[in-house]
């Protein structure tokens, strides 16, 4: 690790390279500056109290002259040595103005719906706990205490976290905080019992007979739940399907939730989207936008069908899971059944291994009873 006596010159003739790394001072020890590719650099300050190590971020050096971000550095040294308050946090370099560098970057990647959950978990669970305090002072004892603290609401505890995780994976990042120091790395969730709900054959054929009853009167929702359980598509996928998405015998979905993938039509759900009427781009538009359907038209519809199945504890995302538990237990792989999903994954699709599983130990006991005698 380079040592130099930091001056103005010497800082501004520090070019970016590939990766982040740091020049240290040779005046005041702990005190140094880092470059990132991007061309940024900041200065920090690491220094031991303790037995801890302790890494702070002093500022920017294209807001701060390096005499006065030395300067502030010997002021954070006595103020962690002496256990008193610490200078007055830069508003740029707080938890909660971080958080928001980082959701307007993730906008572009994240789904809308994506981006509203993540935006409803920072401000409810971790602005709380947050807010106010430096990213870089955010520690593992930090992350662990709050996370305990949502013990009773273990859901919101769970997916919480990853966007945590990856505000403070892109505070390292911009710099903020030394690589490799996420202290969300590794802290296991909690158990919960799994909402899926996999459909019997016998519970497919009683929901297949009521829909049959209800295709005159509502073709339009009815098609939906064909489809949701012929391809094993999300309901949004389904619900936002353009004519122009359907073509040489499949579905080519631009936009899904892992990103475009093709959906392979078996000809029972090509037989139902062939017998819906072109009305325009989409294949379930609004009846009164120019958009596609919503979902209050079919959520009413589906407590009616599922009351009429004796299906009252199955939810429209359940008929996803009943494609694919049945493609299972008809011998599919579990690769396959991920492919069929679109699953970006392997690890989404081994919920669905105990019905592998179970479908073996059928397989087993037919060759045992006809080998057996």
């Amino acid at each position: 690790m380079s040592k130099l006596l930091l001056s103005e010159a010497r800082v501004k003739a520090l070019r970016p390279r590939r990766s982040p790394y740091v020049i240290r001072d040779a005046k005041l020890r702990g005190f140094g500056v880092r470059i990132l590719p991007s061309g940024t650099k900041r200065f920090f300050l690491h220094t031991q109290h303790r037995g801890a190590r302790v890494w702070k971020l002093v500022g920017d050096a294209g807001a701060l002259r390096v005499d006065e971000a030395r300067a502030r550095a010997a002021s954070l040294i006595t103020a962690i040595r002496s256990d008193a308050d610490a200078p007055a946090l830069p508003e740029a370099m707080r938890f909660e103005a971080i958080a928001e560098t980082v959701f307007g970057r993730h906008a572009r990647v994240w789904k809308p719906r994506t981006l509203y959950v993540n935006r409803n978990y920072l401000q409810r669970q971790l602005l709380p706990r947050f807010a106010g305090m430096a990213v870089a002072d955010i520690t593992r004892a930090d992350v662990l205490g709050w996370f305990a603290s949502l013990r009773a609401t273990p859901v919101a505890a769970d997916r919480s976290l990853p966007v945590l995780s990856v505000i403070l994976k892109e505070a390292e990042r911009m710099g903020y905080r030394p690589e490799g120091s996420n202290p969300c790395r590794g802290i296991r969730r909690y158990r919960r019992r799994g909402r899926e709900r996999f459909l019997s054959d016998a519970e497919i054929g009683r929901l297949a007979a009521v829909l049959s009853t209800h295709e005159s009167a509502c073709p339009r929702q009815v098609a939906v739940l064909r489809l949701l359980l012929l391809t094993g598509c999300r309901k949004s996928e389904v619900l936002t399907l353009r004519w122009i998405d359907y073509r040489e015998g499949h579905l080519f979905l631009r936009d899904g939730k892992t990103g475009p993938r093709t959906v392979w039509l078996s000809r029972a759900a090509r037989n139902v989207l062939d017998r819906i009427e072109r009305t325009g781009a989409w294949v379930f538009p609004s009846q009164r936008t120019r958009g596609p359907a919503g979902t209050s038209w079919l959520r009413w519809f589906w407590q009616r069908v599922r009351a009429e199945a004796q299906l009252r504890d199955v939810r429209l995302h359940d008929l996803r899971h009943a494609h694919a538990s049945f493609a299972l237990r008809q011998g599919e792989s579990v690769l396959a059944v991920g492919r069929l999903l679109g699953h970006a994954s392997p690890q989404t699709t081994l919920k669905y291994t105990h019905l592998a599983d179970s479908a073996a130990r059928e397989a087993a006991e037919t060759v045992g009873a006809v080998l057996g005698g």
